[in-house]
């Protein structure tokens, strides 16, 4: 202390074990807590609310971007893959990033500013990768000689309760990546019929005991994830008692999939983004597409093979490139 003030204290959390998500986390403030971050980093794991890009150097060597060329990222997410684009493709280059998230993608756009990106180097468009063409319309871009696309659900959703895509955590039984449109997960079990959540349970996820799954769904309404988690596994657990906390927990990750994927429509998103990619490509044009389960994964192989047979692409990937186990 000097002069008779108090020194200003470091701020604190609410108790010795703080219940909100934004007060758990010393890391949702990396401006303050710099160390913290980089302790987390050099552990191996991503900082809570944040998101780490996936197979970054596969995707360079995949995309070959160079300078003056036009990239779209069309799930732009933490901005990482994009960063890494932008730093092969400027002086010159221009890159679009899409996300359908009204609430990450500001924040994205943000640090991506802050590393000293133009407006010019970086246009930013709030949407779904569906309307990829449109878009390119609208901006007067005639088409792209880099598309990238890493589907399915960021870090930053899973970690917020707020969003409803986690049952570790109370929150609501929403799962949609835009908030502000749609109907949320709870109100889509109320309106599908049994056989309908069933259907979505095997086609959305292989889940094996779907049937008993979408009847436990329709038997109450279900307002949050932990709702959901407590009412799977113990009516999973009750029909097949010899079933482990491993399995019973995959039956809860496999809910939250398919209903993840029918709220925010994916597959028909993905369909919409695969049948443009012929129009919006430049000639020697690539493209580089993460998925995540075999529901993506199908229909990505089936979209380049039947375009490769009709001569719409002169080269595709035989093999899938997989991540690194350490990775």
């Amino acid at each position: 202390m000097t002069g008779g003030q108090k020194s200003p204290r470091r701020p604190r959390y609410a108790g010795t074990h703080p219940r909100r998500f934004s007060e758990r986390y010393k890391e949702l403030d990396p401006n303050r807590y710099a160390a913290e971050v980089e302790h987390i980093l050099d552990t191996g794991k991503t900082p809570a609310g944040s998101h780490r890009p996936i197979m970054v150097a596969e995707v360079l060597a995949c995309l070959r971007p160079v300078p003056g060329e036009i990239a779209v990222d069309c799930t732009l997410g933490g901005g990482g893959h994009a960063a890494a684009i932008l730093d092969s493709i400027r002086p010159g280059g221009r890159l679009i990033g899409l996300d359908v998230d009204p609430i990450e993608l500001p924040k994205t756009e943000a640090r991506l500013r802050a590393c000293g990106i133009a407006d010019d180097a970086l246009l930013i468009r709030q949407g779904n990768f569906a309307g990829i063409d449109r878009v390119l319309g609208e901006l007067g871009i005639p088409g792209a000689d880099i598309v990238l696309a890493d589907l399915g659900v960021s870090s930053m959703q899973l970690d917020n309760p707020a969003r409803g895509f986690t049952y570790k955590e109370p929150g609501p039984l929403d799962l949609r990546m835009n908030p502000l449109r749609g109907e949320p997960a709870h109100a889509l079990i109320g309106r599908l019929t049994e056989a309908q959540l069933s259907r979505m349970l095997s086609e959305h996820a292989d889940e094996p005991h779907a049937d008993l799954i979408a009847s436990l769904l329709k038997r109450k309404p279900i307002a949050t994830t932990q709702a959901l988690d407590r009412l799977v596994r113990t009516g999973v657990a009750a029909a097949h008692p010899r079933l482990g906390k491993p399995e019973l927990k995959m039956s809860v990750r496999r809910t939250l999939q398919a209903l993840r994927i029918a709220v925010n429509d994916e597959f028909s998103a993905l369909e919409a983004l695969l049948r443009a990619l012929p129009r919006v490509l430049n000639p020697g044009g690539r493209v580089a597409i993460l998925t995540f389960h075999s529901g993506e994964d199908r229909r990505v192989k089936k979209a380049f093979q039947a375009g490769h047979r009709a001569g719409v692409y002169a080269q595709i990937a035989k093999d899938v490139i997989r991540s690194s186990m350490a990775e």
